[in-house]
């Protein structure tokens, strides 16, 4: 296993969980002190929005290195 296909399934874990925090506002991350901070500063929806789209991204360059970094 190369580093950048770890690096990959890691990106993927950590984007379907942003991804499931941001859309279910699960209580014991959502009232964590950054989050506060992030709710403060962007707002409620703001940081659900915010948390999707990193999430996405982190989803979206995991699956490529993934696809880029399968081994032959």
């Amino acid at each position: 296993m190369t580093g950048l296909l770890v690096l990959g399934i890691f990106m993927i874990f950590y984007g379907v969980f942003c991804v499931v925090v941001g859309i279910f506002k699960i209580p014991v991350i959502w009232n964590m002190g950054k989050i506060q901070g992030f709710r403060k500063f962007l707002g409620e929806i703001g940081t659900q929005i915010f948390l999707i789209v990193w999430g996405g991204a982190s989803l979206g360059f995991g699956i490529f290195f993934l696809i880029r970094n399968m081994p032959k």
